[in-house]
This record gives C-alpha cells, structure tokens and sequence, in this order.
C-alpha cells in the first residue's frame, strides 16, 4: 500500500511539474538570450531621485516598484517570419484570463495594451506590450508590491520629477534604429 502511495504521489508530482502552460515570466526567460531579442533588468535607481523632494504618496509608490523587465523582438529582413511566431506567442500568453487587459490601441501595422496581473487594488505586475511591424515588439513586465491605478499615475509624476541614468536604457537602442 505505502509504494502505491509513493508511485501514486510521484506521478501527480511529475504531472505538475510538467505543466506546459506558458507564461510571460517563461516567455522572458526562453528568449532573453536569442539572437533576435534584446533584454534588459531595470531596477528603480534609474529614476535617480531624490526622495527627501518626494511626498509621502510619491515615496510610498517608488517603494511599491520592484523592478521592470523588457524583453524586445527587433525585425529584420530575415527573421519576419519568426517576428510573427513570437508575435502570435506573446498575444496568445496575454489573452490568459490573469492579465487583465486595461486598455488597448491598435491600427493597422501597429498596437499596443496595456494588462495586469492581481486584483484592483492588489497589483503584482502591469504588461505593457507594443509591436510595430516595422521595427518588432517589446514586452514591458512592471513588477511591484500592491500597486494600484493611483500608484501608477503616482509613479507617473516620480518619473517626470527623475533624472534617469539613461546608460541603463542604452541596449533598447539598438531596436529604433
């Protein structure tokens, strides 16, 4: 009885951690290192403020913000194909019923959304994702601790008050060349 238990656990186990289901944060991490793609780890100290300038609402949404990672897909001649692969394999990780979809914008050979992941009040992460099908597309994973929509907009007026260390940025430039 006891080694059916353990073959019975073993197998549920296996089938766990099989599971093929993909997310973004998998998506990030299959592809930050193709020849096509551009990654980038931005951590807050790109804002470079000055805290003691912020109010307690602009300090208490800086602290919320843990990192944003940019995963970029830059077309060329030769990889249009695989843009379309990798186009139709982020669409159809944020068309999962956790990303929330925000907003979206689209015309034509461009569009953008904007989802997240969490409760209203209880944001984890917001997906900002755009693509052009001149340049390619980029996938932008705010990450935080209970975010909210004020706490963005308020993350909005830090940014406008940041000088941001742009040395962190410079690898997105290859992609609007």
């Amino acid at each position: 009885m006891k080694t059916i238990n353990t073959i019975g656990l073993f197998l549920c186990l296996l089938m766990v951690s099989c599971n093929s289901e993909q997310t973004l944060q998998k998506y990030f991490v299959e592809n930050s290192d193709g020849k096509d793609f551009i990654a980038l780890d931005i951590s807050p100290t790109i804002l470079n403020v000055d805290k003691a300038k912020l109010s307690a609402d602009q300090n208490a949404a800086l602290e919320s913000f843990d990192k944003m990672n940019v995963l970029a897909f830059k077309l060329n001649d030769s990889n249009k194909a695989q843009f379309e692969i990798e186009r139709a394999k982020v669409d159809a990780i944020l068309k999962d019923a956790k990303y929330q979809q925000l907003m979206k914008f689209s015309s034509g050979k461009e569009g953008a959304s904007v989802s997240y992941v969490g409760s209203d009040e209880h944001i984890d992460e917001f997906v900002l994702y755009a693509n052009r099908k001149e340049n390619g597309f980029a996938v932008i994973r705010v990450l935080g601790k209970d975010m909210n929509p004020t706490t963005i907009m308020t993350m909005l007026q830090v940014i406008q008050k940041s000088n941001i260390d742009l040395e962190q940025l410079k690898p997105l430039q290859q992609l609007v060349r």
